[in-house]
């Protein structure tokens, strides 16, 4: 099968659709940390560590499962991971204590693994031609992000009209349900003569052996970290230190009355804006350097989270960070995944980007933990959000060093 000239295509759609679903469930989480957490008593670090094991689980089953999709096909392992998504939801669903819910969040992580950006882009990237690589990765990724506008505003509404295990039941039912577009999942294999004969093994070696691509492994893990983080808590961490929400003001004659409500707005205005971001990213990463521009999105975050944290949290600042992050949010996916890809050839991007992801996911598990524990411990969030902004910097720094020239495939006959 043929790469397709057209920007929009069968694999692009369907890709949109099970990532969009993905995505939306998953950002849903943070809205159920409150009412867990007071239906069991437990303490805060309790499900957040839930939380951070989902995300853990998704970035050590993101290389897994882009190896997974090279050897019995890509359809075959987004069912797989479909399968295991949905069957952790309801036994979560079923949970009673920390433990259990902490045991069943791997099944989730992992089910997001086999629906989410490490075998969907490298899907969508092997579709698309040269010219619409960048854009499509882009669309793909923002399709995630139209996932997490929905997401969590769909929990809190049902959450008003029934409990919160019956809500992780529908959710199971609609990752499933994604599953119906999978027909339309055809794409062709995308790589030279001399890519093919290249074994995973050695691509792998190669990738190691390059300073380059553990710079891009290690600036990955201050993204996860701000976004885990970001989505876990902000809910609860706006409910709890926002100011209040005036009667007769803008947000109250939307609808939003409650600092609850805001904190379900805010997940739905970050991803609403990193629609725009991440198209934009992808517009500019076919024509401008993808390391600078890595560098920047990187910068824009540290300076937005430091002005939030340093000034009081009123829900004008709520609304404007919420809007300048999102812009962000997910801004770098399409250029990591496609440094990679440039770099190294799309024969086993789905491997190399997974494990360059499980650094993305090594920060998550941190944002999500750290910012229960020491919640737990100082009642304020305030000391992980500056953790944040600190490796935000930090990733900011790492990513000038790059050098974006295509690596070399080793030679079979000499290897």
């Amino acid at each position: 099968m043929e790469r397709q000239s057209n920007l929009i295509t069968p694999v692009l759609i369907a890709g949109c659709i099970i990532i969009m679903v993905s995505f939306a469930v998953r950002a849903s989480f943070g809205v159920f940390q409150i009412p867990i957490a007071e239906e069991f008593s437990w303490a805060r670090a309790e499900f957040s560590l839930a939380i951070a094991f989902q995300n853990l689980a998704w970035g050590i089953g993101q290389p897994i499962f882009g190896a997974l999709a090279e050897r019995i096909t890509d359809r075959k392992a987004i069912i797989l991971g479909a399968v295991i998504y949905a069957a952790g939801l309801v036994l979560s669903s079923q949970a009673v204590s920390p433990i259990a819910h902490q045991t069943y969040a791997w099944l989730v992580g992992f089910g997001i693994a086999g629906t989410g950006f490490g075998v969907i882009l490298a899907v969508v990237g092997r579709a698309a031609s040269d010219e619409n690589r960048s854009m499509s990765l882009a669309i793909a990724t923002a399709a995630g992000s139209a996932g997490q506008v929905f997401g969590a505003p769909v929990a809190e509404f049902l959450l008003g009209y029934m409990p919160w295990q019956s809500v992780f039941m529908v959710f199971a039912g609609l990752i499933l349900a994604s599953l119906l577009v999978l027909p339309m999942m055809r794409a062709p294999q995308s790589a030279g003569k001399q890519e093919f004969e290249e074994t995973i093994g050695q691509v792998i070696k190669r990738a190691f052996s390059d300073p380059s691509y553990t710079l891009i492994f290690l600036g990955f893990f201050s993204c996860g970290y701000q976004l885990a983080f970001v989505t876990a808590h902000f809910p609860a961490m706006i409910t709890e230190m926002c100011g209040p929400i005036l009667p007769g003001g803008a947000l109250h004659s939307i609808g939003i009355t409650t600092t609850s409500a805001l904190g379900a707005l805010a997940i739905s205005l970050i991803g609403l804006a990193n629609i725009g971001g991440t198209l934009l990213a992808g517009w500019a990463g076919k024509r401008y350097s993808k390391k600078y521009l890595l560098a920047g999105i990187y910068t824009g975050r540290t300076i937005a989270a430091a002005l939030f944290i340093a000034f009081p949290i009123t829900p004008t600042t709520v609304i404007l960070f919420s809007v300048v992050m999102g812009s962000l949010w997910l801004a770098t996916v399409p250029l990591t995944s496609g440094l990679v890809a440039h770099i190294y050839g799309l024969r086993y991007m789905g491997t190399l980007y997974g494990i360059v992801f499980f650094s993305h996911q090594l920060g998550s598990f941190l944002g999500v933990w750290l910012g229960g524990a020491l919640y737990d411990a100082y009642g304020s969030y305030t000391a992980v959000w500056w953790v944040g902004v600190g490796i935000g910097a930090f990733s900011a720094i790492v990513h000038l060093p790059i050098k974006e020239n295509r690596s070399v495939p080793v030679n079979p006959a000499a290897a």
